[in-house]
This record gives C-alpha cells, sequence and structure tokens, in this order.
C-alpha cells in the first residue's frame, strides 16, 4: 500500500495533534509559577479584586503546538481534517482518563508503594492517584472547553478566509485562535471551578481566566512565524501546485 504525500502530512501533522494534546492534559496536573521559573520578582497582577502570581498549568507549554497544528491543518485540510482530528482526540482524552482510573483500582505491590521514600515519595500509590486522577469536573471541563475552541477556531478561521481570500495568513490563523482561546479559557475554568464543587467566586472566575487568557494571547502572537515556516517546509514537501491544490480544496474551491 503507498500513500502520497498530502496523506502522509495529514497523518504526520494529526499525529502531532493528537499527541500533544493528550500529553498537555495529563501534565496538566501540575501548576508552576512563571516569574520563579524565568528568574523574575513575582508581578503580582491586580484584577476584579483579586492579586496573586502567574501560575499555569504545565499543559500550556504544549498547548501552543495544537494551536498552531490546527491552524497548519485548517489550512490544508479544511473544516474536516480539523473536526476529524478534534473527535479523535477528545475519545482518546477520555479512553486514557479511563485507562487511568482503572488502573489506580489496581491493588499496588506492597514493596512498591514505599520504594520512593529516600527520594520524598512515601506512598507511591497515592502520588499515582494524585498525578493520573484528575477530578471528573477537570476532566469533563478541559474537554468540553478543547471541542468547543477548536470548533469555534474552525468557523472563524472559514469566515476570515472568505472575507480576505488567500491573503493575510497571519489574520486566519492568529486571529482564529485568539478567538476561540477566548472561549476555551474560561469554559474550562467555569465548568471545573465555577460549576465544580470548588465554587469560585464570580470575581476570582473573572480574574484567573483574564489572566490565563492573555497568556494564551501572547503566546498565539508569538507563534504567528512559526505559522508562515510550516507553511514554506509544507510547500516544500508537498511542490507549489499539490500545497496549492490542498489549500484550494480546503476552502471549498476546487481547482
Amino acid at each position: 500500500m503507498t500513500f502520497d504525500r498530502s496523506t502522509k502530512l495529514f497523518v504526520v501533522l494529526g499525529g502531532f495533534f493528537v499527541c500533544n494534546a493528550l500529553i498537555a492534559e495529563l501534565l496538566g496536573v501540575k501548576i508552576f509559577a512563571l516569574e520563579p521559573t524565568l528568574g523574575i520578582a513575582p508581578l503580582d497582577w491586580q484584577l476584579f479584586g483579586q492579586s496573586g502570581s502567574l501560575n499555569f498549568t504545565a499543559g500550556v507549554l504544549l498547548w501552543p503546538v495544537v494551536f498552531v497544528m490546527t491552524d497548519i491543518i485548517n489550512e490544508y485540510f479544511g473544516r474536516r481534517g480539523v473536526r476529524l482530528l478534534s473527535y479523535l482526540t477528545v475519545g482518546l482524552i477520555l479512553y486514557a482518563f479511563v485507562f487511568a482510573y482503572l488502573a489506580i483500582q489496581l491493588v499496588p505491590a506492597e514493596w512498591w508503594v514505599g520504594i520512593q521514600s529516600e527520594r520524598g515519595v512515601p506512598d507511591m500509590q497515592a502520588a499515582f492517584a494524585v498525578i493520573f486522577g484528575q477530578g471528573m469536573w477537570i476532566i469533563a471541563g478541559s474537554v468540553i472547553a478543547f471541542l468547543i475552541g477548536q470548533l469555534i477556531d474552525v468557523m472563524v478561521f472559514h469566515r476570515i478566509r472568505r472575507a480576505t481570500g488567500p491573503r493575510w495568513v497571519w489574520a486566519r490563523a492568529t486571529g482564529s485562535t485568539l478567538v476561540s482561546q477566548l472561549i476555551d479559557s474560561f469554559v474550562v475554568l467555569y465548568i471545573a471551578f465555577v460549576l465544580g464543587p470548588q465554587r469560585w467566586s464570580l470575581e476570582l472566575f473573572l480574574a484567573v481566566g483574564t489572566v490565563n487568557y492573555l497568556y494564551k494571547f501572547v503566546v498565539a502572537v508569538a507563534l504567528t512565524p512559526v505559522i508562515y515556516l510550516a507553511r514554506a517546509l509544507i510547500e516544500r514537501y508537498l511542490g507549489a501546485a499539490r500545497a496549492e491544490t490542498l489549500r484550494a480544496r480546503a476552502a471549498g474551491i476546487e481547482n
């Protein structure tokens, strides 16, 4: 069985898309402080009567890659390509958490529970359960927000494309990400921490959501040159004619 270059490209892009989204979900349990990580003094933001430092989940290291993959797949494989991978990703994330939950229920070997006690982990079973046993509200919030964000990204991307034509790659790529991540940033927090058992106040919800979105805003703008680099590499791989055919088909215009 042989595959043409466009099929191979979709498989590679889709693999990175799914892999990064899944790993980001698993890493999201860790919260890190940005300022000490960068070696700078805490910024002590003040919003909606709330204050704090810049704390994010470790998943933010990988979500920017998902943003880039979404825009590239949108550019060359259109709505159907992004939707297929988004639904597949949600299914695989849920599949992973089901088996993580089942693994937590397995009775641990007695020798394994304390094997890392000298390294500050007295109970490996408890550590394993905390790391992989994310709360149902957090899982639901992240998965629903991801899916809504992806569907909005597709819609905004193609509306900008219809309005501007093939020009202004930065506008449809970065613009769609900025809109979709605005929704994503607040949906995940609302489901996980307002509707969930922690019952955040409206002020805290707005403050944390705004800080998270501002981070994603800066990253989305900073990654704009990466979109052009990826586009250049893809056109070199596919050839200009084949790349143009894919873009036209993705836009709903058959040559």
